[in-house]
């Protein structure tokens, strides 16, 4: 079985951060766990505003990827960034549909 990275704060927030930072309609991707959040809920207006489905898991996100980089308990982080990964799965279908509307 192929090795895999594990998945961090900043793996999370440099693969999603592009894409979320255009929905949110910011001109600098966020480069904190903090700013990623918020980025991640002003997005959540605009694919609501667009008709997007999947906002809960975005705001799900969110509030993991915030609880696991103030996490100091490896066990615990881990299983909050799996689940922040897990609501972020389908971001980039999400932007892509947004991206088709404008």
């Amino acid at each position: 079985m192929p090795a895999t990275n594990p998945i961090t704060v900043e793996s999370l927030i440099a693969k999603h951060a592009d894409d979320i930072a255009f929905a949110a309609e910011e001109e600098q991707p966020a480069a904190t766990a903090d700013d990623f959040a918020a980025q991640l809920r002003d997005a959540v207006r605009t694919f609501e505003l667009a008709g997007i489905n999947g906002t809960e898991e975005l705001e799900d996100a969110a509030t993991y990827l915030v609880d696991a980089a103030t996490s100091t308990d490896p066990a615990e982080q881990a299983v909050l960034l799996k689940k922040a990964a897990k609501g972020l799965a389908y971001a980039d279908d999400m932007v892509s549909e947004l991206r088709d509307m404008v």
